[in-house]
């Protein structure tokens, strides 16, 4: 009876063996978990040669990482700029450097921003002390809030650089109405909404600009340059770097 019991166990695992199927190795990166992110969340991992709305929104995120003097398109295609700002980005929070965004780099992200999309250190309402609907500017409410989201972002990395101290913001989006009441330029940047004014802070004015030539600012206009030796400015369009006093 022993005998046959062992060979009755011997053939049913012998069989059970036989039916298994292993799952078929798989060479594509894990998709991030999923997560029920306020704002956004992304569902697979992004690397170089990927395009859409979802490289868009990483774009964002990592705008502030265009190394020094650079500036990072936001035009929904992941090319070696794309890579090269998910790669400091992921430096600049300890997380392996591939440049390609996966869990660990969406995780960081859903971290740092808000349900409305803002970086957790800053905030819409900074950014407009004008009015409460972003009209009125140079261009649509719709894109000068969106601009601002981006130099938020921008303001994100260089907080982060600079030992996650806060930054003062004092100002930004101007309508046309404001912009003149404040005797600001007329094609002043505060009008397309990608502007913002830092006062010292803790940092001081001129650590803030210095540092803003690492984050992406097409303009860093500071102590020296006239009209701006009591605040920073900093936003978008092209590259006018003056703060004589800083080195700059």
């Amino acid at each position: 009876m022993k005998t046959r019991l062992a060979g009755v166990t011997a053939a049913l695992v012998a069989g059970a063996v036989a039916s298994f199927v292993a799952p078929a190795a798989s060479s594509a990166p894990a998709a991030p978990a999923p997560t029920a992110d306020g704002c956004y969340s992304w569902s697979k991992p992004l690397s170089e040669g990927a395009s859409g709305d979802d490289v868009r929104n990483l774009q964002i995120r990592v705008s502030g990482y265009p190394g020094n003097g650079g500036k990072l398109a936001i035009d929904g295609v992941f090319g070696p700029g794309t890579k090269d700002a998910v790669v400091r980005f992921q430096q600049a929070y300890g997380l392996p450097a591939d440049g390609v965004a996966g869990e660990s780099t969406f995780a960081k992200i859903y971290e740092l921003q808000d349900d409305d999309c803002s970086p957790a250190n800053f905030d819409y309402s900074e950014l407009n002390t004008c009015n409460s609907d972003w009209s009125g500017g140079k261009v649509s409410a719709e894109e000068a809030k969106s601009n601002a989201l981006v130099t938020m972002w921008k303001l994100q990395a260089m907080r982060h650089a600079m030992g996650d101290a806060p930054i003062q913001v004092n100002g930004g989006f101007r309508s046309v109405s404001c912009n003149d009441s404040v005797g600001g330029a007329p094609n002043s940047r505060h009008l397309y909404g990608d502007a913002a004014d830092l006062g010292a802070g803790s940092q001081g004015f001129c650590a803030l600009a210095q540092q803003a030539r690492d984050h992406g600012f097409g303009e860093i206009l500071g102590p020296g340059y006239p009209g701006h030796d009591d605040h920073v400015h900093l936003a978008g369009g092209a590259d006018t770097w003056s703060a004589p006093d800083c080195g700059i």
